[in-house]
């Protein structure tokens, strides 16, 4: 605290000290301005009359900007340091569990953009930038499950302190994400994304063999490609069906790990892509 406030104070006392020293004006003005720098405009005006107003307004201009640098900083470390009173696993719990909410989060805006391309009938543009965005969606996946896992995995290391403490909102949020039903949506989401890029990726290698030419030998295997992804479109809604059920099941029982749960992913199916 403070890093910018007292060197700019001690610097504005120097220069009253030398204004004094060269107007022979009373030296104890620099003290004032030291202890008290809101006092500069009235020594200011004292001093030079009319033309301090210019110094005023610099005074003004920088004083404004040294304080709100100060409450920058200050706000910046309070936020930085708002946990510093609980004890280190406390800490850990708190940052594990905001990092799994915002991949949760992150992911359930990417689901709703799935969602709508899901809906895009094939042109070879949408097709590339389709595939594209699955590779990306598969990260933030990943950024997701390693989340959980790494919160899962604490809990479980940390379970007598947890205990100890009455944290039960930590095991209800470890339980719902190692239940069942969300372990099976999220292997079906993948197996989903697997069969749905494959098949995007042979549409868009052999586009005009498929719309054009109309290959026999293409078109096969097209067909063959669409059974898997639709097999993978039927069976991921079936488990997202259950997991929407299972968490409103579980919201009613545990309603303070709303926060740390799905919000509104995948309120609809997914409709096969045409």
């Amino acid at each position: 605290m403070f890093f910018f406030y007292f060197p700019y104070v001690l610097i504005l006392s120097g220069l009253m000290l030398f204004d004094c020293h060269r107007r022979n004006q009373p030296l104890w003005w620099a003290a004032m301005v030291l202890f008290a720098p809101v006092t500069a405009p009235y020594f200011i005006f004292k001093s030079r009359k009319a033309e301090g107003i210019t110094l005023f307004m610099i005074f003004l201009a920088s004083f404004s900007l040294i304080v709100g640098i100060e409450f920058y900083t200050w706000e910046k470390e309070r936020e930085a340091n708002k946990y510093a009173h609980l004890p280190p696993i406390t800490r850990q719990t708190i940052r594990f569990s905001q990092v799994l909410t915002q991949t949760t989060a992150d992911l359930d805006q990417a689901l709703v953009k799935l969602e709508e391309l899901s809906k895009v009938e094939s042109r070879v543009t949408e097709l590339k930038a389709t595939i594209d965005y699955i590779e990306e969606l598969r990260g933030i996946i990943a950024l997701n499950r390693d989340a959980i896992d790494r919160f899962v995995r604490f809990t479980n290391d940390y379970k007598s302190y947890f205990v100890k403490n009455q944290l039960n909102w930590v095991y209800h949020i470890q339980k719902f994400y190692t239940s069942r039903e969300v372990i099976l949506h999220y292997k079906s989401l993948g197996d989903y994304l697997d069969n749905f890029e494959a098949l995007l990726k042979f549409t868009y290698e052999n586009f005009d063999a498929i719309n054009e030419v109309k290959t026999p030998s293409i078109l096969k295997n097209y067909d063959e490609y669409y059974i898997r992804y639709r097999r993978a479109v039927d069976r991921h809604n079936k488990f997202n069906v259950l997991r929407i059920e299972f968490q409103n099941q579980f919201l009613h029982k545990y309603p303070d790990v709303k926060p740390y749960l799905p919000g509104m992913r995948q309120t609809d199916t997914f409709r096969l892509w045409q």
